[in-house]
């Protein structure tokens, strides 16, 4: 019958609809994307086309070659289309003495990840793989020492249904003035268990994960990539560290080139068992102020878009999952 499982990190409900349940192979389906060029001369992010961006931010590249030229590996740039942009008031405004605003203040960038245009976290190798956590890294913290920012947000969105509007692999980068509600939502939930257990919550989800092993995907001696227990669509994978840390800006040289072996292993099985999905994933961190906190833990949460949000998720926010996070662990685990 269903089951109604409850995040023990946030409190969030999902049922889990085994009488709808669908088998891993059922979301296969053929993927245009796997037959798109290395190579698209109208690309803003292919090789000779740097005019075609704002002025880089920062770039790993070949030794005697300039900013804004060829020669680079992976390279950041400000977003063309920004949501938020460098200047303007912290001020709140209000209208009417009710409805608050303040001006967009915040910072967009683009990490331009490789220099191929159809490459993906899921074919790259695994160096290329390491270099753009390492610049997802620099660049938090560069953004963290800038006193108007509480909050950085690393994403990437692979396809169309998970909302990326250019071929080209890369991930972006947005720093605010504000943490948004949902993420408070979540530090509160992992500040209240912290104090009634005396833990993070985190690092208790994680021990349980590996005893339990049944929704462990990979793991190594510093990570673990598993299907959560109340996954709220399916395949939804974190890949958490096992040292305690609340922000992805103090991961060591090391334990980034770790965790780039645990995601290029995951997303090459998810990219070759489920066919080049779209998706999104995020890199949850805590706040700059937070950062040294013993209650939050940083992780990376992957999302396939492989079934559609509907009325009753809208209008409750309880996500009904017809995948077992448990066969989509065990689906996973086969070629990993």
């Amino acid at each position: 019958m269903p089951e109604l499982r409850q995040d023990p990190a946030t409190k969030q409900w999902v049922i889990i609809a085994t009488e709808r349940a669908k088998r891993p192979e059922d979301y296969l389906r053929h993927s245009e994307k796997m037959g798109y060029p290395d190579y698209d001369e109208s690309c803003p992010f292919c090789p000779g086309n740097e005019a075609m961006t704002p002025p880089e931010e920062f770039s790993y590249r070949r030794e005697g070659t300039g900013p804004n030229t060829e020669g680079w590996w992976v390279r950041v740039v400000p977003n063309k289309f920004a949501a938020l942009v460098p200047d303007g008031s912290l001020s709140r405004i209000r209208e009417n003495g009710f409805f608050r605003s303040m001006s967009g203040v915040g910072k967009h960038e683009v990490v331009i990840e490789s220099p191929v245009h159809n490459a993906t976290i899921g074919t790259m190798d695994l160096r290329q793989v390491e270099e753009i956590l390492l610049i997802c890294r620099d660049r938090f913290n560069k953004l963290s020492q800038d006193p108007r920012f509480q909050f950085v947000t690393i994403f990437r969105n692979h396809g169309g249904l998970a909302g990326t509007s250019l071929i080209h692999p890369h991930s972006q980068i947005i720093a605010t003035p504000i943490v948004p509600l949902h993420i408070r939502h979540r530090l509160e939930e992992a500040m209240r268990y912290y104090d009634d257990n005396g833990e993070c919550v985190f690092c208790k989800m994680l021990a349980e994960e590996v005893e339990i092993q049944k929704r462990v995907v990979l793991e190594t001696e510093g990570f673990i990539a598993f299907e959560a227990f109340a996954s709220s669509v399916p395949f939804e994978t974190w890949i958490m560290p096992k040292r305690h840390a609340a922000t992805y800006g103090s991961i060591s040289t090391d334990d980034a080139k770790e965790f780039a072996a645990v995601l290029s292993r995951v997303m090459k099985r998810i990219y070759v068992g489920l066919r080049d999905p779209d998706y999104n994933y995020m890199i949850h961190t805590a706040p700059f102020k937070d950062a040294d906190e013993n209650w939050y833990h940083w992780f990376v949460q992957i999302v396939p878009r492989l079934t559609m949000i509907a009325g009753f998720e809208l209008g409750s926010r309880v996500f009904i999952n017809t995948t077992p996070p448990e066969a989509a662990a065990e689906f996973l685990r086969q070629g990993i």
